[in-house]
């Protein structure tokens, strides 16, 4: 797998409080914005692979639905995380 145990735990250790903290929502996001990058890459090369552009597809809802959610309780909190993973130009 592209993903390994110890990259997920850098990325729970940089925006969860701490490496094991998988669950709140930043690292979610984080989590799922590397994932989103790597289909995104794959896509690239592969255009007419559309098992992997329905689970890209799907990856974005759950990471927009996050940010929403994110949004809606702590506005300063996503502010952060957008700013942190520049998805916003």
């Amino acid at each position: 797998m592209y993903l390994t145990k110890e990259q997920k735990l850098s990325i729970f250790e940089k925006y969860g409080k701490s490496a094991t903290n998988s669950g709140l929502s930043e690292s979610q996001i984080a989590l799922f914005t590397t994932r989103i990058n790597h289909l995104t890459g794959l896509l690239k090369v592969n255009k007419k692979d559309f098992v992997t552009q329905r689970a890209l597809i799907k990856l974005v809802g759950k990471r927009r639905s996050l940010l929403d959610y994110l949004k809606d309780n702590d506005i300063s909190r996503y502010r952060s995380i957008i700013k942190d993973l520049e998805l916003r130009k």
